[in-house]
């Protein structure tokens, strides 16, 4: 296992979701973001939890990103801050996560972390890019871009090996190739010290990074440039 700026050696799961794509906000969009906890044991395939839905396959789900983890922790901090959207925070499954848990954040998770999961094998793939239909879920125009500036974004897992997964079970940390690099220093490199060169450049050589990530920083550093937000952001007019 490499050496680690992390400090975490697993976790529990407090709860795994799952949610069936349905109509989303004033405009009844299709979407899956609203999930609920399941009891027993469930599934996870390559492509996610059987049972679960996405209403935008082309930016959701999919074999990197096929389980979305979002930390209990950070529900106090958006009830302390934000009491406007307290009602949507009233359970967990608000972010649309599979699974929750407590005790690990962004700061102790490194991408490309495997993960030993009950009788299925995961690693890290990417944080997660808010998009507009956090909006939506909260009744709350900013929401989205809110969420990527709190660096409280949650993170996607890849599926290494199927297996059953369920509330209560411990992920064990089992290799950890890019110890260097937990999720917030990759959101610091996305949203904050965006233009760094030698960070974008080590950024797209990281194997273990989604594709669809590499190739961002990849572009960054070719354009000189930021990529423009609003589209994943802000609320489409109609």
């Amino acid at each position: 296992m490499a050496e680690s700026e992390g400090a975490t050696s697993g976790f529990v799961v407090d709860a795994v979701l799952v949610g069936q794509v349905a109509p989303l906000g004033p405009r009844q969009i299709a979407s899956g973001i609203r999930k609920a906890p399941v009891r027993g044991p469930v599934r996870l395939t390559r492509e996610g939890l059987v049972g679960d839905q996405q209403g935008d396959r082309k930016h959701h789900g999919g074999p990197e990103k096929a389980l979305h983890h979002y930390p209990a922790d950070h529900y106090p901090a958006w009830r302390d801050h934000h009491p406007d959207i307290a009602a949507t925070l009233a359970a967990i499954g608000a972010f649309g996560e599979n699974l929750s848990s407590r005790g690990v954040t962004e700061a102790e998770i490194c991408i490309g972390d495997v993960f030993r999961l009950g009788g299925a094998t995961v690693q890290v793939s990417q944080g997660r890019q808010p998009c507009w239909r956090l909006n939506e879920r909260f009744g709350e125009r900013q929401m989205a871009r809110r969420v990527q500036e709190s660096g409280r974004t949650g993170w996607y897992y890849r599926v290494i090996e199927e297996g059953e997964i369920e509330a209560g079970a411990t992920a064990e940390l089992i290799d950890r190739p890019a110890g260097t690099w937990t999720l917030s220093r990759l959101a610091h490199t996305l949203y904050r010290d965006m233009l760094n060169h030698d960070a974008l450049a080590e950024m797209a050589e990281l194997a273990v990074l989604s594709t669809s990530w590499r190739d961002l920083a990849r572009r960054r550093l070719a354009r000189r440039a930021v990529e423009d937000w609003t589209s994943r952001l802000s609320t489409p007019a109609s």
